[in-house]
């Protein structure tokens, strides 16, 4: 039915908001303020505690900030009245002392038409339920039995049975006097090419009537019983009734157990839901023999914030999974997403339930993966990157999937995510920092550090240590100052391995934020490692007399002081990673090949030291950095003259 211009604006100025949904609750007057309009209630569409529903009744909106429930009147009474959406504007007509003007003749023509496909395929169940009492069905039902399904919950879905005969139903709905064209326009017979008599689309198979969200019959699905068929599983076709697309198998119950505070999980097929349904899995639905559509999704999403989407454990339910991923990116919004659960290899819902019963599934259910990183192992899984070219083409696919989500917050999330999995994959050498582990603070420790038995004491190792530990300070202190310099040098950082804990863990954390302000990554470093580790960084006398840090906000400065740290920081990591190898030889007469090594060692952190003279009056580090560096070529050449008298005493 088509309304007049500017009937549903006048409906919508004459409607309170708040007294229609003020019959479904109680609003909370603690948080409400009436005189504006501004109220708020436990949500009528799922179970809560708080008053997390708002109205806002001069706007004409509503909004569940729990379950994301959000429209205006007419949409609150379609939902809760369960009608559609002439009979709401009836209801809020009426209310509102209007007149529902004429309805146009074709649209209650299609309407009508609606209504009488219903009855038929209500009829029809009926006709396929009491087949399955039949002789003929003794197959279907010891089928049935075998999938462990009592008599109970074949009447509670309602199964049937559709005999191997031409005209079963056709036949036996003309006998009440229903009209062929109507039984046709429900999907359940149709006409063949050449014109003949109409045949039943249903033959020899089980029966799956498929309900609206209101309860109504709108089509069947049918199981083979012929492992030969065509089609194990056969869908009516689309019709005035059924459109697959924005349809989900047992939606309403689905609906109701899920305001219930059960998980909404998706499966593949009718008999998985049925089993997760009867194993105490209420909110359960199934697509319709497609992959799941964007309408679909929104309609789960309706039900939950983040559906459970389980499927087999085989390739086919693994690629199901990768294509719902690239639909859902760009719909992700705040709260709403998908989770994943991959049954094991060969084994679908139903055999898992009566393998290990409802414990094991629960398992999996409370497992469920994020979509992140289902996407992340879509794109490693199977694959080697061991070239340059690999890893540029892995980050590109990754960023134009992320690059699809279109809510900013989101997306800068899934980043985070993404870069953290990346870190991981290619530095697996270094061990993740471990959450609410603090450092620096009051009774710390540092972790013992593993090294070979002639290096724990070394004066030479030891002592190269907190020059290192110097430039690392302000490398992260100007980072986190200068976080817009970060992305320049990502790669270099990448490759640095701090000799402290703290420094190590404030590394990663600002790595996995590139692109945040430096607050965010304050807040993060607090969050993660303590109270302690920022105060100890900038606390530091060499880091707060620091260039970057005494003129927050010049990036040209911050560019500078990185590019020079970092080649500082890679040429003292160089040189100790060539000293600890070469002591670790010393476990015999040393030869030319141990003595060169060291002699290039001396040589390279001689070159560092020369260039550090160069900006000491800058850092104002004092001579004890100097000294440092006397004292490691002294140790060095002392080393080397041990290793010339061993030599020659082996002789």
């Amino acid at each position: 039915m088509s309304l007049p211009p500017g009937f549903l604006d006048e409906l919508r100025t004459r409607t309170s908001l708040s007294q229609v949904v003020g019959r479904k609750v109680m609003w909370d007057q603690r948080k409400s303020n009436q005189a504006k309009g501004d109220m708020w209630a436990q949500c009528p569409f799922h179970q809560e505690k708080s008053s997390s529903f708002h109205v806002d009744d001069r706007k004409g909106f509503y909004y569940c900030f729990g379950c994301h429930a959000k429209g205006d009147a007419i949409s609150f009474v379609r939902e809760t009245e369960n009608v559609d959406f002439m009979e709401a504007i009836k209801i809020l007509a009426q209310e509102a002392g209007m007149t529902m003007p004429a309805r146009d003749p074709q649209a209650q023509k299609k309407a009508d038409k609606r209504t009488l496909l219903a009855e038929v395929m209500e009829q029809a169940v009926q006709f396929y339920r009491l087949q399955l009492k039949t002789g003929n069905a003794a197959g279907a039902r010891d089928y049935l039995d075998g999938r462990g399904l009592s008599e109970a919950a074949l009447n509670r879905w309602e199964i049937g049975f559709a005999p191997d005969q031409r005209q079963g139903v056709f036949q036996h709905l003309t006998a009440k006097g229903v009209a062929p064209d109507l039984i046709i326009g429900a999907g359940l017979a149709a006409v063949p090419d050449n014109g003949g008599a109409p045949y039943d689309r249903f033959r020899g198979r089980i029966i799956f009537p498929i309900r609206d969200a209101r309860g109504r019959a709108i089509a069947l699905g049918g199981r083979s019983l012929d492992p030969n068929a065509r089609a194990k599983y056969l869908n009516s076709p689309e019709t005035e009734l059924f459109d697959k697309g924005r349809s989900l198998y047992n939606h309403g119950p689905a609906r109701e157990a899920a305001g219930k505070g059960h998980p909404l999980i998706v499966s593949e097929g009718y008999m998985d839901t049925i089993a997760l349904s009867e194993a105490g899995f209420g909110a359960t639905v199934a697509p319709l023999g497609t992959a799941i559509t964007e309408n679909q999704l929104q309609l789960l999403w309706r039900i939950a914030p983040e559906p459970i989407i389980a499927l087999d454990g085989d390739k086919a339910g693994l690629r199901a999974a990768m294509r719902l991923i690239d639909l859902a990116l760009p719909l992700l919004e705040a709260g709403q997403s998908l989770r994943f659960v991959i049954l094991p290899e060969g084994k679908d819902p139903d055999d898992l339930l009566r393998a290990q019963g409802a414990g094991a599934m629960q398992a999996l259910v409370d497992a469920a993966q994020p979509m992140v990183k289902l996407l992340w192992q879509r794109e490693t899984e199977g694959k080697v990157f061991d070239s340059p070219e690999r890893k540029a083409a892995f980050d590109k696919t990754l960023r134009a999937a992320i690059k699809t989500i279109k809510d900013p917050s989101i997306r800068a999330h899934y980043g985070e995510e993404i870069k953290q999995l990346r870190w991981e994959l290619f530095n697996p050498r270094r061990k993740p920092f471990e959450p609410g582990k603090k450092f620096g603070g009051k009774g710390w420790k540092s972790p013992a550090v593993s090294a070979h038995h002639a290096t724990k004491n070394s004066s030479l190792v030891n002592g190269g240590l907190s020059a290192l530990e110097l430039r690392e300070g302000v490398v992260l202190a100007t980072l986190i100052l200068h976080p817009d310099v970060t992305g320049q040098f990502e790669t270099a950082l990448e490759r640095i391995e701090c000799t402290a804990p703290d420094h190590q863990a404030m590394l990663n954390i600002i790595l996995r934020m590139v692109g945040r302000d430096s607050d965010e990554i304050k807040s993060a470093i607090f969050d993660d490692l303590g109270p302690y580790a920022l105060e100890n960084l900038f606390g530091a006398r060499h880091v707060g007399l620091a260039p970057t840090v005494r003129n927050p906000g010049d990036i040209e400065i911050a560019t500078i002081c990185v590019a020079e740290e970092i080649a500082k920081l890679e040429a003292g990591q160089g040189v100790q990673r060539e000293v600890e190898d070469a002591l670790q030889d010393l476990t015999g007469v040393a030869d030319e090949g141990l003595t060169w090594r060291l002699q290039q060692a001396a040589e390279a952190r001689n070159r560092a030291v020369r260039s550090e003279s160069e900006d000491k009056a800058e850092y104002d580090v004092g001579d004890n950095g100097l000294a440092l560096n006397r004292a490691e070529r002294s140790r060095l050449n002392s080393l080397l003259e041990n290793i010339t008298f061993a030599k020659g005493k082996s002789r």
